[in-house]
């Protein structure tokens, strides 16, 4: 039985050539995206900020209704059409600015990267899937170790995210880019009898599949995790879920996780993602649940 343990993990990000989180407090962040630097809105920077000024290209200034919005404010060029960044040695993408404050993908899932290809070391015939899949990085990450399939509800993510493929020279890798209800594929693959050696999840809080389907966190979330779990058996090797922008513990998660992949060997842990600024003091970003299975 996969075993629970009950103390939390931190996984952190420290930067690298590509990202770095220079400052952040007073609610807010300033991280550098290769050479252009931003200011964005980070409510858990309750702390003081180190730096006197940020001296920043743009600035994502919120919208002042509850359900968020909000434009970014230019103060220097920055190329509108985004420009090229990478991460170790093959993964390469596009960062742009985007209308919902982020910059084409999200920098403190760098250790997630690296532990999922922990599971897969020495592996080039696994078998994973990428859920809400967004601009592919991730995918681009797994795709070292076997066939990936990408499913994100949004047309333009699962666009982008072959561009980025391509921009990797990745794009003969063997991937299947799907744009689907997360919920209702997964669902299907249940069906279908199928399975996976590693899954990784990444859901919104809230969201819209390609045919209007409603997506809450809260209420969708175990059914999600179930079918999940019926994709993978004793050989799979990993599930990776990270949730963000919710009132709720990492230990939920793991509670949720020990009790749906009951049966299976392996041990579930739990925990926050954080990114290191340059100066040492490290920001939480979200929290995750995750199970593996070393072979």
């Amino acid at each position: 039985m996969a075993e629970l343990v009950r103390d939390p993990v931190l996984m952190v990000g420290e930067g690298w050539d590509g990202y770095r989180l220079l400052d952040s407090g007073h609610g807010r962040k300033f991280e550098a995206y290769g050479d252009y630097r931003f200011v964005r809105p980070e409510p858990q920077a309750m702390w003081t900020p180190r730096m006197e000024e940020w001296d920043a290209h743009a600035e994502f200034v919120p919208g002042s209704d509850e359900d968020g919005g909000g434009r970014w404010q230019y103060l220097k060029d920055v190329p509108r059409d985004g420009w090229q960044l990478g991460w170790g040695d093959e993964v390469r993408f596009t960062a742009q600015c985007t209308p919902f404050r982020h910059v084409g993908f999200f920098p403190d899932m760098a250790p997630v990267w690296t532990w999922m290809g922990e599971q897969l070391e020495g592996r080039t015939d696994a078998e994973t899937m990428n859920l809400f899949g967004y601009t592919g990085v991730g995918t681009q990450a797994l795709s070292k170790y076997g066939r990936v399939t990408h499913v994100d509800a949004s047309k333009k993510s699962v666009a982008q995210a072959r561009e980025n493929a391509a921009l990797a020279g990745l794009d003969d890798r063997p991937v299947r880019w799907l744009v689907e209800d997360a919920m209702k594929y997964a669902a299907r693959e249940v069906r279908r009898g199928r399975r996976y050696d590693g899954i990784i999840l990444d859901p919104p809080k809230f969201g819209r599949g390609p045919d209007g389907e409603v997506w809450r966190l809260e209420q969708g979330l175990p059914d999600l995790v179930s079918d999940c779990r019926q994709l993978l058996d004793k050989d799979s090797s990993f599930l990776f879920l990270t949730v963000y922008a919710v009132r709720m513990s990492s230990l939920a998660l793991g509670g949720l996780l020990q009790e749906v992949f009951e049966g299976l060997p392996g041990t579930i842990e739990h925990g926050d993602l954080a990114v290191q600024e340059e100066g040492g003091r490290m920001l939480p970003t979200a929290i995750f649940a995750r199970w593996s299975n070393p072979r």
